[in-house]
């Protein structure tokens, strides 16, 4: 274990305490676009989660979600999602997480920690020392096609209108055994990494929401990357995640729903009827 997880584990135990709190509670909430939450739980575990790294590492950078920023040029830079999931936390729904990072100034992961406080889950990677789930390895699926495999997506909390993943949700649901949205997308690629997903994918997403969650998935053995393969770094706007194996598999379903192609149509409800009696 690296000079980071112990120390890094024990700052998104603390943050998850503090998020409990909150959660057995009501919090204030607020609106940052049209539909895009925050709540006081988000700011307080922000704040709390960067001064713990800032006292312990000051010459590290911080990119957090809810606006904390510092050290641009530093060698090393923490990505922190202080509450992904805030959506599902707001109303109630105990699916949310704390997400830290750490990254060199190159894009290379060196470490993250993701702590599920609803279920006392703490998944936890570094580079090239492969991934844990409370301290136990842990390793994608061995799924090896996409018609027996079940994955996670996710969909935007704004302009939900100009985002093409219903289409995919669509597709994608008919060629698998399933497509779970659980509304944490970190968490949906520590669900990759520990097996119990065999692919994820999704737009629009920030570092803040994948970097832990990334690193998770190739150090348990899995494939992250863009949805036509290229490599993915923190800057993509996409993800998609897999054991590995099923990974080829839905480029090329990918590729033609973008395409067009082989779509499914919609049947009308007087032929859905039909086709249940």
């Amino acid at each position: 274990m690296t000079q980071y997880l112990p120390e890094v584990e024990a700052i998104a135990r603390e943050a998850g305490a503090l998020l409990m709190g909150y959660f057995a509670g009501h919090v204030t909430i607020e609106y940052k676009g049209d539909v895009d939450l925050v709540t006081e739980a988000d700011r307080a575990s922000e704040k709390l989660i960067v001064e713990r790294l800032r006292v312990r590492w000051p010459e590290h950078g911080v990119v957090g979600e809810e606006g904390a920023r510092s050290g641009p040029g530093a060698d090393y830079r923490w990505y922190v999602d202080p509450l992904d999931g805030t959506t599902n936390f707001a109303h109630g729904y105990p699916v949310f997480c704390i997400s830290i990072a750490l990254a060199r100034k190159d894009e290379q992961l060196e470490a993250g920690v993701l702590y599920d406080p609803t279920r006392d889950e703490m998944f936890s990677a570094e580079r090239g020392q492969g991934a844990t789930l409370n301290g136990r390895p842990i390793h994608v699926s061995k799924t090896k096609k996409l018609a027996e495999s079940i994955l996670g997506t996710g969909f935007p909390s704004h302009k939900r209108h100009k985002n093409p993943n219903i289409h995919f949700y669509h597709q994608i649901t008919l060629r698998s055994h399933g497509v779970r949205r659980a509304g944490s997308a970190a968490l949906d690629l520590a669900n990759v990494a520990c097996g119990r997903y065999d692919g994820f994918w999704e737009f629009n997403l920030n570092p803040w929401d994948t970097a832990a969650g990334a690193l998770l998935v190739q150090e348990a053995g899995g494939r992250v990357t863009r949805f036509d393969g290229s490599p993915f770094r923190l800057d993509s706007r996409e993800v998609l995640a897999t054991n590995g194996v099923i990974h080829q598999e839905l480029i090329t379903n990918f590729e033609e729903i973008f395409a067009g192609r082989g779509l499914e149509p919609l049947p009308s409800p007087v032929e859905y009827a039909k086709s249940r009696s």
